[in-house]
């Protein structure tokens, strides 16, 4: 039941209905995130996702907010480094308020001074809230220090500096370039209808004006050469990301990765949390994840242990990087992880949020819808020789960052310890 349409001026209507559904999320998407920024508006892309929420023509910001909890739903944004997502979640029968609310945010936004000016001081607390949260600290360190030179590697929320540096002009400017039908795809999945919800959209969205072609991004080079980044902090614990090479989105491997990832760090079950945190109790928490963009991606092992026991972890995490180039995967452990990715993809199946999602991501990186029986099909054929070969090719030791966050002073740790 999945319905696309695209209007005139290039915006792009994709919905999948699903009838026992209560409720429908809606999404509006733009391809414009921080690696489509120049380092001296870093963070515009962020700042514009705030200001939609702050007033239009004839709504004021609280207005905004209580016609939203009028209708029991939730409107929110997020902004990622290829992308921007203004959405709403009701229940189906709310579906033309909220689809009129949300296009009200999107095209009629007014940027009121006062309003911006506020705003600009709650994404200055929103990045100290950043700096002084570790966890998120330390990722954000090593996404920007593993596309080091390139604007992939740049904070989604901006520094400090170039957050107080823009102007009200430069961000209605840089609106009017990156938000272009071109770049418009509107997502909607749970109880709708493709038709209805189209008549509700055509006008408002199908008189945006065609842009003369957003700028496209630059390539997100993968980090060349094994480097250790130190960031002292005064903590108790001793945060490590330790990442290699990865796939792009669409990569055809993408599936024997997610397999992989799942063996090492995916569960309570995986190689890294038994290994490090059953057997030798040094960590909480330790897993991984796949990051992946259009161009680019990478393996992340994420750890917290103490000082005198992270160097320790992270030689656990190396050798477990090294078994999955040299020693078989075993048939029962393949298969546990592989049926996890499975039911995990189809119980996403359950939430109208995750629907829609799944419709603006497959559109945007595929450029197609990818049904789920595909993706089933994809994770069945993948042959645990296969894991092997994969991880061969992207641990051959070229492009390792292993970033550390704690009391790094007199740590005896150095590259040439970064061996696969």
């Amino acid at each position: 039941m999945i319905t696309a349409t695209k209007l005139d001026n290039g915006v792009r209507l994709i919905t999948e209905r699903v009838e026992h559904m209560h409720t429908v999320s809606i999404g509006v998407w733009v391809a414009n995130g921080a690696r489509h920024e120049t380092a001296e508006v870093n963070g515009v892309a962020h700042f514009i996702e705030h200001l939609l929420f702050k007033g239009t023509k004839k709504r004021s910001a609280r207005r905004i907010s209580l016609e939203m909890d009028s209708m029991g739903g939730i409107l929110n944004a997020f902004t990622g480094h290829e992308y921007v997502c203004y959405y709403a979640k009701v229940l189906s029968g709310f579906l033309p308020r909220a689809t009129e609310l949300l296009s009200d945010i999107f095209l009629e936004s007014t940027f009121p001074a006062d309003e911006l000016e506020r705003e600009r001081n709650v994404i200055l607390q929103e990045i100290k809230m950043r700096d002084d949260s570790p966890d998120e600290f330390i990722h954000d360190q090593f996404h920007k220090n593993f596309w080091d030179g390139s604007s992939l590697g740049r904070s989604i929320l901006g520094s400090e500096e170039t957050i107080r540096g823009l102007s009200r002009d430069q961000i209605i400017e840089y609106m009017r370039k990156r938000y272009i039908p071109e770049e418009v795809i509107i997502s909607a999945a749970g109880n709708v209808r493709h038709e209805e919800l189209l008549a509700l959209l055509r006008d408002s969205f199908g008189a945006i004006r065609p842009g003369d072609g957003a700028t496209p991004a630059d390539a997100g080079l993968s980090f060349a050469g094994n480097k250790i980044n130190r960031n002292n902090r005064d903590m108790e614990q001793m945060l490590i990301c330790l990442g290699s090479r990865g796939l792009p989105q669409g990569d055809p491997e993408r599936y024997q990765l997610y397999i992989l990832s799942t063996i090492l760090g995916g569960g309570m079950s995986s190689r890294l949390f038994q290994e490090i945190r059953e057997k030798r109790g040094l960590a909480y928490s330790v897993y991984s994840y796949v990051n992946s963009h259009a161009d680019s991606g990478a393996l992340v092992i994420h750890a917290g242990t103490d000082r005198e026991k992270c160097i320790e972890t992270v030689k656990i995490a190396l050798d477990e990087l090294r078994r999955l180039k040299v020693e078989p995967i075993q048939d029962d452990e393949f298969d546990s992880a592989r049926e996890q990715l499975k039911g995990k993809l189809l119980m996403s199946l359950e939430s109208s949020e995750s629907l829609m999602t799944r419709l603006a991501k497959n559109e945007m990186y595929l450029g197609r819808n990818q049904p789920i029986d595909e993706m089933i099909k994809a994770f069945d054929a993948v042959k645990p020789a296969e894991i092997m070969n994969l991880a061969n090719r992207l641990f051959d030791g070229s492009s390792l960052l292993l970033e550390l966050a704690g009391k790094t002073d007199g740590l005896e740790i150095d590259v040439a310890q970064l061996k696969l």
